[in-house]
């Protein structure tokens, strides 16, 4: 089954826990502090591994959670960090944020990694807060959290050569001709529905990787049909080849065929149309004359190199093959660059984002505090302990949690909420 497209669920392990404990040793009546941090959260890491063609392996398990980090111990031995979790990709595979649609990573070569869930900071013991003013401190970090996200994957195809055109018009019966793919080839419209491909071999000795992608049709470019199935896999050709019915067997007119499947990848992706084209009339096998050959270059606009071929008989098949490898060896890698400048922001040393908070107000009257800085600290503190809370307390003031609440006009005895906890504000 070919799987290009899936949603799964990612949950990086949490840290662990940091330990309140101290040193019970004979003859060590004094002993101080020696609670050990928490390990590290695992991560989730994608990598590319060019034996995958398909993203199948993700359609029947969708959601996948790391170790947690270990506990910190007592004689402050800290606790284990954990190995990523490694997903296994097949090249050309782009990694988004589902919920933004933001591109996270973009995997293309073999052994290529990127980290994707990043693993909670394990919690810090006792023995991590000793200072000139408190040298026996009671109170430890719990372990960060580790990052959770829904994620898009997407394959675009990683072939040389991408055979474009509306259904019917041969491609399935080219590739299979000129290599030892077996796409599904029968009389009918979108008989190929998921892209094959096939490695073609040159009588010169050169050889390149083909794809026969689904056929395309008007409004592809908006979704319709299979159409940004088909156009998401042309982005990672290097070349395409349009095939065109020449003998117009289908009852649609060649020109116009040729003219809205550009017109679409304009739509779609306007770079699409500065790619290296070459525009293979098929059937010429069941051509009476050269009215519609002759037609067709006439009144189509193009620079791109027009070759007459047979894919049923082989005619012109070794001529379009050299074309292919000669334009092949001519390529040159163009870089795109998906980020607009516009997106783009400059984050300063002297800046905190994480301390960054909003507040805001809920029907009840109650405040609510927002923001990743002060929810961190929030799912790190052990409110179990007077002198946690007080720490806790501490950072918000610096955070200037307190008087951003005052500024909103806050009393005494109002509440206060961050996440899942409510507290009194007191003056």
């Amino acid at each position: 089954m070919f799987v290009d497209y899936v949603k799964i669920h990612l949950k990086a392990g949490n840290g662990g826990n940091g330990l309140v404990a101290y040193r019970r040793e004979k003859y060590v009546p004094m002993g101080g502090p020696a609670g050990g941090d928490g390990g590290n959260g695992a991560d989730i890491v994608m990598e590319v591994d060019e034996g995958l063609r398909t993203l199948m392996d993700f359609r029947f398990q969708s959601h996948f959670k790391a170790e947690h980090g270990e506990n910190g111990m007592n004689a402050n031995k800290h606790g284990k960090s954990r190995d990523a979790l490694v997903l296994k990709v097949p090249p050309g595979t782009i990694v988004k944020n589902a919920e933004t649609g933001a591109p996270i990573a973009d995997l293309t070569t073999d052994g290529q990694t990127a980290v994707v869930a990043t693993g909670g900071r394990g919690g810090r013991g006792n023995s991590r807060f000793v200072s000139s003013r408190n040298t026996a401190p009671d109170f430890a970090e719990n372990g960060e959290p580790g990052q959770e996200i829904d994620v898009i994957l997407e394959l675009k195809l990683m072939a040389d050569v991408g055979l474009v055109g509306f259904p019917s018009v041969g491609k399935s019966t080219l590739l299979s001709s000129v290599s030892r793919a077996e796409p599904k080839i029968a009389a009918y419209p979108f008989t190929t529905i998921k892209p094959n491909l096939g490695v073609v071999n040159t009588k010169d000795g050169r050889s390149f990787v083909m794809a026969d992608l689904p056929g395309l049709i008007e409004g592809a470019s908006e979704g319709t049909g299979l159409g940004h199935q088909f156009l998401r896999h042309v982005e990672r050709t290097k070349v395409l080849v349009h095939v065109i019915d020449i003998a117009e067997t289908e009852f649609r007119d060649a020109v116009e065929d040729y003219n809205t499947i550009r017109k679409e990848m304009e739509l779609y992706n306007e770079s699409l149309l500065s790619r290296p084209e070459i525009i293979a009339l098929n059937k010429i096998e069941i051509l009476n004359d050269d009215e519609n050959m002759e037609r067709f270059k006439r009144e189509v606009e193009t620079d791109s190199k027009i070759m007459e071929i047979s894919a049923v008989t082989g005619q012109g098949i070794d001529e379009l093959l050299y074309e292919i490898a000669d334009t092949l060896d001519n390529y040159e890698e163009v870089e795109e660059v998906e980020i607009e400048e516009s997106d783009v922001r400059v984050v300063y040393k002297h800046e905190k984002g994480r301390d960054q908070f909003e507040i805001t107000r809920d029907m009840d009257g109650t405040f609510v505090v927002t923001g990743e800085g002060i929810e961190r600290l929030f799912m790190m503190t052990d409110f179990s302990r007077d002198s946690a809370v007080r720490r806790f307390a501490r950072q918000m003031r610096s955070m200037g949690i307190d008087d951003a609440l005052r500024k909103r006009g806050i009393q005494t005895g109002e509440i206060v909420r961050i996440m899942d906890f409510e507290f009194e504000f007191v003056e």
